[in-house]
């Protein structure tokens, strides 16, 4: 699984990238990516996820994720976000600033 991940907007405008390939990671860190994408349910959501109406400085985020043959892509504002999207953007989130 590969999975490229990107979050842009925000107050200062600042664009924050990371591609994740589980190969690289831990047994322990693939292992937990691999739940949050599955409880997201990531290849059932719609490709956007928008806000019924969009404010300035607010994030939006951006994530593919390559499985098997399947790539699919989502794009959602920060006040859109699916419940169950989240942890996984969270996690994203965290291992883009390390990088």
């Amino acid at each position: 699984m590969k999975i490229a991940f990107e979050r842009s907007g925000g107050f200062a405008g600042l664009r924050l990238a990371a591609e994740i390939v589980l190969e690289s990671l831990t047994e322990e860190d693939a292992g937990r990516l691999r739940q949050l994408v599955g409880d997201s349910a990531f290849f059932d959501l719609p490709a956007q996820i928008l806000a019924k109406v969009r404010r300035p400085d607010r994030f939006t985020y951006r994530l593919t994720v390559a499985e098997d043959g399947h790539t699919h892509t989502v794009e959602a504002d920060e006040e859109a976000v699916p419940e169950a999207l989240a942890p996984l953007i969270d996690w994203l989130t965290e291992a883009a600033m390390q990088t």
